[in-house]
């Protein structure tokens, strides 16, 4: 790729970045990042603000500019063949291998389910749900047979067990499930047989629901054993614990992960290369996407009327991989990325530059969702509010063509909470007031604007298969898998973004607001946010595993949007300021091809 369009990677695009979260919390540190810390009077900020509306100058510029160029995005597609019909009918007979793998009435339990296993870490677990359902089915049946109770005595067995049934939509118990770990301890002859297991645990913990206590201890239990002997393993397994233990499987951003275990694995050579074509293969998809998208942002303009703002079309993009990466969904991921694109917008006109006065205006303006009221508002935001009006409305025409679902309503209530709530953290910002933590998260997950990006997937989606109606009028309400996944958007962001606002003198964090509620340090603070992520994904596991009005789709890209979160905020703030390590992310999923042998 051209120097001058990406900054240089500082790893190799397939490589997992060896710094961790708190590497780079020390990195920033080391480079003199402050943060405010010590909040003196209840509720209010003494220090000077720079957010304050009634003091300062409006930026012209804030933010950095984008690291890729629209040329460069446009073109993207351009600079890579698309696959050869040789390669197309390779793809074709590697499909056909697996499925005839996975279709094996005589395989082991434990075969199958490495099998399926590696198949999903792949990225290929969309192209052969039917085939794993019934290799699953297989699976449940002979457990209950005495003769393949063996499955259920092996550590590493039990709990894959589980996790792979529960991952997969079975409603399995944890009972019994892990006594062999608890029973025989650890500290057999073979260090990687254990690392193994505890690994298997470690993961399975991670499917937990709210009040499953005992499966939470046996993953502290694990997670304990495998930090106590990372530098006892070789490099390739310590490597894998490593990456478990920064993000457990189950949370992280599917696509990054595929990419990731493609430069990883060592089985199954068939398997391996379709993994390989047909990320190249979903990756040209997603390029055509993107250079469709960076034409209709030029084209409107946005760009250089709003020069206060974010420039990033590519990160914006790049959520729309993570929650729905699969060929089929391009027409969803292409106006999601609209979506995002004006969520930064709007993040920006409220965050830095609006007064008060005219961000109750345009909060009005969007409540009203008519084009009359906008004849007060200011010049810039006119423009913002009509090239909103326009967009969120043609997605509306072409759900009322296709579906015959008048949608309109409900996606400009979605934005007009949005707008409610950014407003809400503008005047805590301009009053210097600092809210009680449930004060901040209430308002805190509408502003994270996770429930406007799954409203808007929602009716972007096909529903053959549910009462839609139905769904529809629940979908008015934020039901608990919207507000879970919001929730843990939200919370990642604050962690990935605290350093940089406090640097700002922004005190609407949840960082800040629970320093400053308890008088706990920062170090705690952050604890008490990690493992309120860890709850929160508890009760998502809950709403995965029930038969939900929204339909299986619908809940795994609610579930994905949090997993894409914190892939965005594990080494900052990947979106506003994406650094070496966050735009190498990006290159590797959307640019890079996998070199196919």
């Amino acid at each position: 790729m051209a120097s001058n369009h990406v900054l240089s990677p500082a790893f190799p695009p397939f490589v997992r970045p060896k710094l961790s979260p708190e590497g780079w919390k020390n990195s920033l540190q080391t480079n003199n990042v402050c943060s405010l810390r010590i909040w003196p009077v209840p509720g209010w900020v003494t220090s000077i603000n720079p957010c304050s509306r009634s003091s300062r100058q409006r930026l012209s510029t804030y933010y950095s500019p984008s690291s890729w160029s629209y040329e460069f995005l446009e073109t993207l597609a351009n600079d890579n063949n698309v696959l050869m019909e040789a390669e197309m009918d390779t793809i074709k007979s590697l499909e056909e291998e697996v499925k005839c793998m996975l279709d094996d009435e005589t395989a082991e339990p434990l075969a199958s389910l490495e099998l399926i296993d590696d198949i999903c870490r792949l990225g290929l677990g969309y192209l052969f749900e039917e085939n794993i359902k019934r290799a699953l089915n297989r699976v449940v049946q002979s457990s209950e047979n005495d003769c393949n109770q063996a499955i259920l005595k092996s550590r590493h067995a039990s709990a894959l067990y589980f996790r792979i049934l529960r991952q997969h939509g079975f409603e399995i118990s944890t009972d019994m499930m892990f006594v062999s770990f608890m029973d025989n301890g650890i500290g057999s002859a073979n260090m990687v047989e254990d690392a193994r297991d505890l690994l298997s645990l470690y993961e399975a913990s991670h499917l937990a629901f709210d009040g499953e206590n005992g499966l939470a201890e046996a993953g502290e239990y694990a997670r304990f054993h495998l930090r106590n002997m990372l530098g006892m393993l070789d490099a390739a397994t310590a490597e894998q614990v490593t990456h478990a233990l920064e993000l457990p499987f189950h949370q992280r951003m599917q696509r990054f992960e595929a990419r990731w275990n493609i430069a990883t694995y060592n089985k199954l050579r068939s398997l391996h290369q379709l993994a390989k074509l047909d990320f190249n293969s979903v990756q040209f998809a997603h390029q055509q996407d993107l250079a469709e998208v960076s034409r209709w942002w030029r084209e409107i303009g946005l760009a250089g009327k709003l020069s206060f703002a974010r420039d990033r079309l590519m990160e914006s993009f790049f959520w729309t991989v993570g929650i729905v990466f699969q060929p089929q969904h391009s027409k969803c991921r292409k106006e999601l990325t609209k979506v995002i694109k004006f969520i930064t917008v709007l993040d920006d006109v409220y965050d830095i530059y609006g007064s008060i006065e005219e961000l109750e205006l345009l909060t009005n303006a969007v409540e009203r969702w008519d084009i009359s009221s906008t004849v007060d508002l200011p010049d810039y935001m006119k423009i913002c509010f009509l090239a909103l009006y326009n967009t969120v409305n043609g997605i509306a025409f072409e759900s009322l063509k296709k579906q015959g679902q008048f949608v309109a309503p409900h996606l400009a209530k979605v934005w007009a909470d949005v707008c409610k709530s950014f407003l809400q953290e503008a005047k805590w910002c301009n009053a210097k007031y600092i809210p009680t933590f449930d004060e901040y998260l209430n308002n805190a997950w509408v502003s994270s604007t996770g429930a406007a990006v799954l409203v808007h997937a929602f009716f972007l989606m096909s529903h053959e298969d549910i009462n839609l109606p139905e769904a529809v009028t629940k979908l008015n309400d934020y039901p608990p898998i919207i507000r879970l996944s919001s929730t843990i958007l939200r919370l990642a962001n604050d962690l990935g973004s605290f350093e940089a606002e406090a640097e700002r003198g922004e005190s609407t964090n949840a960082i800040t607001c629970y320093m400053h509620q308890f008088g706990e340090s920062e170090e705690a603070a952050r604890t008490y946010i990690r493992n309120l992520i860890d709850e929160s994904w508890k009760k998502m596991n809950t709403e995965m595993v029930r038969d939900s009005i929204f339909g299986k789709c619908f809940v795994e890209t609610a579930a994905n949007l949090a997993r894409t979160g914190q892939c965005q905020y594990q080494y900052g703030d990947g979106h506003s300021s994406p650094n070496s390590i966050t735009r190498t992310i990006v290159s590797s999923l959307i640019v890079e091809s996998v070199q196919v042998d």
